[in-house]
């Protein structure tokens, strides 16, 4: 008979751990990143400031202290009345887009026949000038708000849908086969396997779509001129001259866009651990 050695005390500690440092190291490479965005930033206002104090393209530039003050004279009632609606119209837009993204790409991976036709409709959607598609989306639909939701939906189709499928096909031959050992068929291949391994690339083209949403919204609402929100607000600042008011409304738009791309991605972090493996919080 063969005896069994349990492992002892000293050969437990002997075993190789993490590399001393390697805990800093990733500290110093974050912290690395964090400066050289903060220090973007701050050359940007750097920059914006010199180009307002100079009156650069003819003083269409105004410098960020009098964009600040136009926002404080706006008033907070202001911008919760037009920004409100069009959050509301990009996030359904959002939520539309890149559902029907998903589910065409989940069928193309069920029903590899399709992906023709799914790949021409995609590419079709991102080529097509949004100003080309509004007229005929305006006749189509009868109410401004369907035309401005589809104009956000048609904004994040393609990104959404490659992004997926591209995930959807990302995992390798053993890991489906060893699927198909145990029994399973296409569709246990695709919830065992293929959703969790399409999560990453699935969470970054979500992270694109955040800010493409809320530009088709705005964009819709320039073509269509609804009653409320931030485009309306933005023509009826740019028929009344007031550069700086042009320029706090862009900026809130700017802002809402990055916190939808900031949201997602503080998800995204924690979901692709979860996919690898490990532990999410």
């Amino acid at each position: 008979m063969t005896a069994v050695v349990e492992p002892t005390t000293a050969d437990i500690a002997a075993e190789p751990g993490p590399l001393p440092g390697t805990r800093w190291a990733g500290a110093r490479s974050a912290g690395s990143r964090w400066g050289a965005g903060a220090l973007g930033i701050v050359a940007v206002i750097a920059l914006w400031t010199v180009a307002g104090v100079f009156e650069w393209f003819r003083g269409t530039i105004p410098t960020p202290v009098a964009v600040l003050r136009a926002i404080g004279d706006q008033g907070g009632d202001f911008y919760a009345t037009n920004v409100t609606p069009t959050v509301e119209l990009a996030l359904r837009g959002f939520l539309w887009g890149n559902g029907l993204a998903i589910v065409i790409a989940l069928i193309v991976v069920i029903v590899p026949a399709v992906e023709g036709l799914a790949t021409q409709l995609a590419i079709i959607s991102y080529c097509t000038p949004l100003i080309a598609v509004a007229p005929i989306i305006q006749v189509a639909f009868a109410e401004v708000q369907t035309m401005i939701v589809f104009l956000a939906a048609i904004s994040v189709f393609f990104t959404t849908m490659i992004g997926a499928l591209s995930g959807l096909r990302s995992p390798k031959p053993a890991e489906l086969d060893l699927v198909r050992v145990y029994g399973g068929g296409p569709f246990a291949q695709l919830l065992r396997v293929r959703v969790v391994a399409a999560l990453p690339n699935t969470l970054a083209a979500l992270k694109i779509s955040a800010p493409a949403a809320v530009l088709g919204a705005v964009l819709g609402e320039f073509l269509s001129a609804p009653e409320q929100g931030i485009g309306p607000a933005m023509i009826l600042a740019q028929q009344a001259a007031e550069i700086p008011q042009v320029w706090a409304i862009a900026l809130i738009a700017g802002v809402i866009a990055g916190v939808g791309y900031a949201v997602i991605a503080v998800v995204a972090r924690f979901v692709e651990r979860w996919a690898r493996g490990e532990r999410a919080w």
